[in-house]
């Protein structure tokens, strides 16, 4: 259902057009707005700011009109659920990510509960969500400059979420909160007692109980006394004076909810990863992207969406057979990781890009070329070479995508001759291949024969254009007869480090490929044959 009074109701959907402020880095709303309206364990008291923001727009300098959606299932868990209930914090997370889905522009939480786990909320929805705290130490520095002694009537579950305490400096302020008189917790018990506000009780005894609270936190020195749930407002003039001010919580709320400001949720870097070509090719890939991270703990790993799709047609069949077109198929996976919020797409398979130029253009999202990026590579680390082998499938090297990105920087690739390549192919295909779970054996020895095919004609690096190659073959240099060394160039694991330099703020092909002089120069990986 959608909110009445006098906010404006539009039949036809519009978006609202959005400006980052650029010395804040707040959204400022502007034109027509639509707002998803969360409203927690307060759903009578969302109700009193729901009206105060229709008449909020008319103010000079507020935003203009916006549309509310009111969420279609209310929280029928207990009255006043405790701040760590995990099936409350599920219910508010569901609301809020139906309301994204939706398409609105920000979402209402006039829920105070609901801000003691907020980050939470936010960490998870790329939607702004208007903080009722941010609101009220906006409104407390703005309006009374010299308070520094707060008093807070709030409920025990948020009193020990300790959510006061969190957004109002301890440096400059000190939150208070009323003693508990006999045992009684008056502000919990006139909210939700069985003669409180959220049984409709707006005289008597809750207004008693709150006047208690209120002269407690006078009596403790509070400076000025703010409400901390939503449906003290629905009494608050009942109330009467106290000698401090007494903060009209919803109003505040209201006017900053229509005013149109809410600070950014910072947002963390998502890759996305079409995977499944192939299966152990992602996995390969996702274990170099671990390895790359700089991370001391879980948390500073990148964020990574998977689309693992094995029935994406085979890449290879398509160029050189008459097998299906996968170009509808990669671009279905990339469009999921779009949707799914991806900052930058990775593929980690070779052959694939061949296909890239035709799926690019439909997308919101870049896609990192594994391939232009190992050639960037390649030009970086060896700056006199002019030969470059290429292992690859026969797809590949049929589609030229490998010769054009190493044409662009000088160098000409080489190639294995036909019986080699069959081999190679056999090594990736084959019935004992590395598609087919083999890393050794059979699939080795074919591999190892395009290896010295290449040797013998000439190569001194040679890249391992097949992201299951690397599965075969893990070692950065091998030494081959006569004392010669072959240096060996993964891509899969340049792209790895790539989507990491981007994750961490770089977008250079320089800054992608950190710490690349390991790959030239044995490193971490050491000298060794492959096949020994």
């Amino acid at each position: 259902m959608r909110g009445r009074h006098d906010v404006i109701l539009k039949r036809k959907r519009r978006r609202a057009f959005r400006r980052t402020d650029k010395t804040t880095g707040e959204i400022n709303m502007n034109r027509f707005r639509s707002l998803g309206v969360a409203a927690g364990a307060a759903q009578l008291a969302s109700a009193d700011i729901l009206s105060r923001m229709s008449t909020a727009p008319r103010r000079a300098g507020t935003a203009r009109p916006f549309d509310l959606v009111l969420e279609p299932r209310s929280w029928q868990g207990l009255a006043a659920p405790h701040a760590a209930n995990a099936q409350f914090k599920i219910h508010m997370f569901d609301t809020m990510r139906a309301f994204e889905k939706r398409g609105v522009d920000a979402i209402v939480l006039p829920c105070f509960l609901s801000h003691t786990f907020i980050d939470e909320l936010t960490a998870n929805l790329t939607v702004p969500v208007a903080n009722i705290m941010t609101a009220l130490v906006a409104h407390v520095q703005r309006t009374f400059p010299s308070v520094r002694r707060i008093g807070v009537l709030t409920s025990g579950a948020i009193r020990e979420n300790g959510l006061f305490e969190r957004y109002f400096d301890a440096a400059r302020f000190s939150v208070l909160h009323p003693r508990d008189g006999a045992g009684v917790d008056c502000v919990t018990s006139a909210v939700y007692g069985d003669e409180g506000i959220r049984n409709g009780r707006v005289h008597g005894r809750p207004v008693e109980l709150l006047r208690a609270a209120c002269a407690d936190l006078v009596a403790q020195g509070a400076e000025i006394i703010v409400p901390g749930l939503a449906e003290i407002g629905l009494v608050l003039r009942a109330l009467g004076l106290f000698g401090v001010p007494l903060v009209d919580a919803n109003q505040v709320y209201a006017r900053y909810v229509a005013a149109g400001r809410y600070a950014q949720q910072e947002r963390r870097f998502k890759l996305g990863v079409v995977g499944g070509v192939g299966p152990a090719a992602t996995v390969d890939f996702m274990a170099k992207l671990v390895r790359n991270t700089p991370a001391t703990r879980d948390q500073d790993h990148i964020k990574v969406i998977v689309e693992q799709n094995p029935q994406i047609p085979d890449r290879t069949d398509a160029l050189v057979g008459n097998g299906a077109d996968p170009t509808l198929a990669l671009y279905a996976a990339c469009k999921t990781l779009e949707e799914g919020g991806a900052d930058l797409i990775a593929i980690p398979c070779n052959t694939a890009h061949a296909f890239v130029e035709r799926i690019q253009p439909g997308l919101g999202v870049p896609i990192v070329n594994m391939l232009t990026c190992t050639a960037d590579y390649l030009r970086e680390t060896f700056p006199g070479l002019h030969e470059v082998g290429v292992l690859a499938t026969s797809g590949t090297l049929a589609s030229r995508v490998y010769e054009q990105a190493l044409d662009a920087r000088g160098f000409a690739q080489i190639a294995p001759a036909a019986f080699a390549q069959a081999r190679l192919m056999n090594a990736i295909y084959g019935p004992r291949g590395a598609k087919a779970g083999y890393t050794s054996g059979e699939c080795s020895d074919d591999l190892a024969a395009a290896v010295d095919d290449l040797v013998a004609q000439g190569v001194q690096v040679i890249v391992l254009a097949c992201t299951e190659l690397p599965l075969l073959l893990r070692d950065a240099v091998l030494a081959c007869p006569g004392g010669r060394v072959l240096r060996v160039v993964d891509p899969t694991e340049v792209l790895a480090r790539r989507c990491v330099a981007y994750a961490l703020g770089g977008g250079s092909a320089q800054g992608a490929v950190t710490g690349s002089a390991e790959l030239a120069e044995g490193g971490r990986f050491g000298v060794a044959s492959a096949y020994g």
